[in-house]
């Protein structure tokens, strides 16, 4: 468990890609219940311990987890994400260079349920969801570039499927038109940082989330 921050009513981590945030029909054991044993033995909790999740991370992705410990801290977390008070920014490896170095980019998304799979469309169509993030190019190499995501929504695949409408698809991700995948099944989508007001104490909270030990990620951060 890599642990980046730790009060009484939150702890924050670095997910690792190919972990499932919480539990789906595959089985596997999920961040969640590995979060709930993690406190039960390291504070030696007799029964069952609680722990919320505010927001999730999809399986390939790595990065920053918020877990709430209490159930005021979970409550005050969900109205925080829901009207954008946490700020979210992910870096982004693609191999096609934006036209525009930066941009704030909207859409409407529907997302395909039967397929795990969401969709973009230039004007709202049924069951779609508006979407927005802001974007900007901050490192390129021989092959591929870095971007910074600014996530101002939170739908389904929302980076994914957003850069990909712009013709640039996030390096491994197969679903969203990437030509190859990565060997250990990731894309290369990483949760960098969160900031925000924490919802009990009123501090200021920035944690920023290592990358993947991958050379690729390594030079960029670097």
């Amino acid at each position: 468990m890599n642990v980046l921050y730790e009060d009484n009513h939150i702890i924050i981590i670095n997910k690792k890609a190919g972990e499932i945030v919480q539990g789906d029909k595959t089985g596997d054991k999920s961040l969640c219940d590995t979060m709930k044993q993690f406190l039960k033995e390291k504070y030696c909790k007799p029964g069952n311990v609680f722990v919320g999740l505010p927001h999730r991370l999809d399986r390939p992705v790595s990065g920053v987890v918020i877990f709430a410990k209490t159930s005021k801290a979970l409550e005050r977390l969900n109205e925080m994400f829901r009207t954008g008070a946490v700020d979210k920014r992910y870096w982004a490896i693609v191999k096609e260079l934006p036209q525009e170095p930066e941009k704030e980019l909207t859409h409407w998304i529907a997302r395909n349920e039967k397929t795990n799979k969401s969709f973009t469309y230039n004007k709202e169509v049924k069951n779609s969801k508006k979407a927005t993030l802001r974007y900007k190019t901050i490192a390129s190499s021989r092959m591929y570039n870095l971007l910074e995501v600014e996530l101002l929504t939170g739908r389904h695949h929302q980076i994914r499927c957003q850069l990909a409408a712009i013709g640039c698809p996030i390096k491994g991700d197969l679903k969203y038109g990437a030509k190859r995948s990565n060997p250990d099944g990731s894309i290369s989508l990483h949760a960098r940082s969160v900031e925000f007001i924490h919802p009990v104490s009123k501090e200021h909270i920035k944690v920023i989330a290592p990358v993947p030990q991958d050379p690729l990620w390594q030079s960029f951060e670097e």
